[in-house]
């Protein structure tokens, strides 16, 4: 996928006070650096675009990102993809990336460049003097660069310290996943298309992120645990989403005979999160995007995530909304098989606060930079 997303034209003066459009900057530019900013931008790229800007959008090819890309028909540059486990690879694979989006980004000469944490486009937006809109909900994610930073993360989330120099911090209500879940709607067909009865208990599992910077290896004694007490369980059948084709090929090579007798499932294809999630009867999951998602719907979901635990998670946890598991034993008791009533959740449609105030936070940091640019003499 190497075309740029096609979107709306330059924004209308009413909306920018611009007096040449042609020579003032009215571009954002977005970077889906990993799965889970694929959904969570879904929403707001046609809010941004409704409001007059234009919106240039490149992606890193990790994970599942460009399956989500073309599932949700968004055109992206593709440019870079995940360097594995070991940190010098890492650092080296995200400088590359960043001279490489710094390349592309210099022709694109946007106003302000906006991510869910990349720190390649922080580095490259560095590089080019640009003002960067960075958005997160995981306070234990390792140092970004900070000059001409914003930084938008959930109210939950309490700074104690004072922000570093060259950041500026905003909020917003409720979490991540509040974003975009309106936008969802339940494909009643899924189970019947991964070959799942409805009378069956379906157990949606996600790997613990082995390659993270801060993947725990106690919670892959965890997954074992669950994959083991849900292949044996009678009536339960276990989906199991790994994050890459490396953890896919350890998995099957480790479940071979529980994957063969059909008691764990591999999608052959790309599903929608969400939609996997609504089918489950519960979730566990060493991944925080999708025990938020599961906690945002009604979905029981157990964590086996052993990193630092974060303050949305934290939060969940202490009303109820998700289990932290923190040992082998808690995996065969805590975690209770029982079928779900779909019927009685409501799901609301209506645009959350969580959207509205990212997409009025964004508007008036590009808004912003584009009256400077205007008001800077030629």
């Amino acid at each position: 996928m190497k075309s740029t997303i096609e979107v709306a034209d330059v924004m209308a003066p009413a909306t920018t006070a611009a007096a040449n459009p042609s020579t003032v900057r009215t571009k954002i530019w977005i970077d889906l650096d990993n799965s889970p900013h694929v959904p969570f931008f879904v929403p707001i790229i046609p809010e941004l675009k409704a409001r007059g800007f234009e919106l240039f959008v490149t992606a890193r090819d990790s994970y599942q990102v460009v399956e989500l890309l073309k599932y949700y028909k968004i055109e992206a540059h593709v440019i870079g993809k995940h360097y594995g486990k070991l940190k010098i690879l890492k650092a080296f694979g995200t400088a590359w990336r960043a001279l490489a989006l710094a390349y592309l980004g210099r022709k694109e000469k946007a106003a302000v460049s906006l991510a869910h944490g990349s720190r390649g486009l922080m580095l490259a937006s560095r590089l080019l003097g640009l003002e960067t809109i960075a958005i997160v909900d995981y306070e234990h994610t390792s140092k970004m660069p900070v000059s001409g930073l914003w930084l938008i993360h959930p109210e939950i989330i309490r700074r104690n310290e004072a922000p570093v120099k060259g950041m500026k911090v905003l909020t917003y209500p409720g979490i991540k996943e509040d974003v975009y879940l309106p936008s969802f709607h339940p494909d009643p067909q899924l189970r019947q298309r991964l070959g799942i009865a409805e009378d069956e208990l379906l157990v949606t599992v996600r790997p613990p992120a082995t390659e993270a910077h801060y993947h725990n290896p106690e919670a892959e004694g965890l997954l074992a645990a669950t994959l083991e007490k849900f292949s044996n369980m009678p009536g339960a059948r276990v989906l199991l989403l790994p994050r890459n084709k490396n953890q896919e090929q350890e998995l099957r090579a480790a479940w071979t005979k529980e994957i063969a007798g059909g008691k764990i499932v591999i999608p052959a294809h790309v599903e929608d999160g969400m939609n996997i999630i609504w089918n489950s009867d519960l979730v566990v999951s060493g991944g925080g995007t999708m025990n938020r998602e599961a906690a945002a719907m009604g979905v029981p979901v157990y964590s086996i995530f052993r990193g630092p635990i974060g303050a949305v998670d934290r939060f969940l946890a202490s009303k109820g909304r998700l289990v932290l598991l923190e040992n082998v034993e808690q995996v065969r008791t805590k975690i209770q098989a029982v079928r779900r009533d779909k019927s009685s959740v409501a799901l609301s449609h209506q645009k959350s606060p969580a959207l509205e105030t990212i997409v009025n936070h964004i508007s008036d940091i590009a808004l912003k930079k584009i009256r400077l640019d205007q008001e800077a003499p030629a």
